[in-house]
């Protein structure tokens, strides 16, 4: 049995990044990087992470939210409509694995 906010290890993965900006999502969390700053969640510490396209551009947003509401955001310029898609297309379901068992 996993405990609650630790999931199995040897999950999925998912991995973008432009020049500046990056984000991991893995079996130890979610990594965000901002120009240079590495911000690194354990999923025990994750109420929540949103990700969507950006209003305007190629870009992906990617939000963690911790359990008393503090959210850390993240964009990662795709240069291309088709990297956009394929980033959310891969992303959904890595999060899925991680947060299905969140309430």
């Amino acid at each position: 049995m996993v405990p609650y906010g630790a999931p199995a290890a040897g999950g999925p993965e998912f991995v973008a990044h432009d020049r500046r900006n990056s984000v991991i999502v893995d079996p130890a969390g979610v990594s965000l990087e901002v120009n240079g700053h590495t911000m690194d969640f354990p999923w025990a510490g994750v109420a929540a992470v949103h990700a969507a396209p950006a209003p305007y551009g190629h870009v992906l947003m990617v939000a963690v939210r911790h359990p008393g509401g503090t959210l850390y955001e993240c964009r990662i310029d795709a240069r291309r409509g088709a990297r956009l898609h394929q980033w959310l297309a891969e992303l959904g379901p890595v999060l899925g694995h991680y947060l299905a068992h969140r309430a």
